[in-house]
């Protein structure tokens, strides 16, 4: 099984930037169509259609230096010329206000605040990962945009920038020109028919998308996905199982809200949801986080982890809003186990290769995951 895993991990991660829309995730999708073909399914390509951004040029130009970036894509954005104007602190009397966040605390905190409150012109925004380098945020609020143009650099840049702010007001102009456009994006979906049509379905859902080439971040989920359907198919299970790999799940999880908006109702009467979620076999500052929806669902995953060997470091409070496409059914009111794992290279841009994943680890939770969807699928 490991051979097979890593097999899949380094496709996907050569793939390239697995952005919602674009050539790449289309090449993606087909690809992982053809996964779930040679597990002897039928892959659905369900299709659902967006308005996607493309930005046209991002930087900020101050002190003699130009500093690329990427827009935050559920803020405004500016026009070819940008905003000019000084560059001061957060919530200083600043045209264009510096601040730092890690990965998805865009709306949240300070600089939530001052989005909702326009405190500013414009926005930098110093990405600060576990790691040094380039960590762009989630748009949760893709389709409601709302706030300044926002502009994310690489945490390389913080102490020049903090530089410029110190001196009162260094004059800077920044541009986050970006244009629309109407594409379209899906989802792998497929089915293992159970022998009881009677029964409601399972579900087991994992994101396909993401910023950059995502290896450790998406790739053991997807893997684990591909596992879980080989294991449901040889079970001959009572139960339907939905298998589905959504696009869209740096933009506010356009893909998963498409699946559900096709079938209505079936985030409450489904059995329950397994939700694959960030950084499964993460190798760098790994941990895994467990979010269940009762003491039912996070009793099997915890035993099914305990037999794989695996630790378990957070668990969600319950009637805690999880994180994740596991939101999506919190919100809905259905029954989800999801697991989300700790890593170094969440969100950076050098979330890449084969060193980047635990393909030993990754096996291990395949199995848990087989195990408890073979649980639930029993009947």
């Amino acid at each position: 099984m490991q051979d097979r895993l890593g097999t899949v991990i380094r496709a996907f991660d050569e793939q390239g930037f697995h952005r919602t829309g674009t050539v790449v995730d289309r090449r993606s999708g087909d690809w992982l169509a053809n996964e779930v073909r040679q597990i002897g399914l039928e892959p659905v390509l369900e299709e659902f259609s967006l308005s996607r951004v493309d930005p046209l040029h991002a930087s900020l130009e101050v002190n003699g230096r130009k500093i690329e970036g990427l827009p935050l894509f559920d803020g405004g954005f500016t026009d070819a010329a940008g905003v000019v104007g000084k560059l001061g602190n957060l919530n200083s009397d600043a045209a264009i206000g510096l601040t730092g966040i890690p990965p998805n605390a865009a709306q949240t905190g300070a600089l939530g605040d001052a989005r909702r409150e326009d405190k500013h012109e414009a926005i930098v925004v110093i990405t600060r990962g576990r790691r040094p380098g380039f960590c762009p945020s989630n748009a949760d609020s893709f389709l409601r945009p709302f706030g300044a143009p926002v502009l994310q650099v690489a945490s390389d840049e913080a102490p020049f920038l903090a530089d410029c702010a110190r001196q009162g007001g260094a004059k800077a102009v920044l541009t986050a020109h970006a244009e629309r456009l109407q594409a379209k994006a899906f989802n792998v979906t497929t089915v293992v028919p159970g022998t009881d049509k009677s029964l409601a379905p399972l579900v087991v859902m994992t994101p396909r998308s993401g910023w950059w080439s995502c290896a450790s971040e998406r790739g053991g989920g997807v893997a684990c996905w591909l596992e879980i359907m080989r294991t449901i198919r040889a079970a001959r299970a009572a139960r339907d199982v939905l298998f589905v790999a959504s696009s869209g799940h740096e933009l506010g999880h356009l893909g998963l809200d498409a699946f559900i908006d096709r079938r209505a109702g079936l985030v409450q009467t489904a059995k329950a949801w397994i939700h694959l979620g960030a950084n499964i076999g993460a190798a760098y500052g790994p941990g895994n986080n467990l979010q269940a929806s009762d003491d039912e669902m996070e009793s099997a995953m915890t035993k099914a982890m305990t037999k794989a060997a695996l630790a378990i470091d957070g668990r969600l409070p319950r009637d805690a809003a999880p994180r994740g496409e596991a939101e999506n059914i919190h919100r809905g009111g259905g029954r989800y186990i999801s697991i989300i794992g700790n890593n170094d290279l969440f969100h950076n841009a050098s979330d890449r290769g084969a060193d980047a994943v635990d393909v030993k680890i990754i096996e291990r939770f395949a199995k848990a995951f087989g195990m408890v969807a073979g649980l639930l699928a029993s009947g």
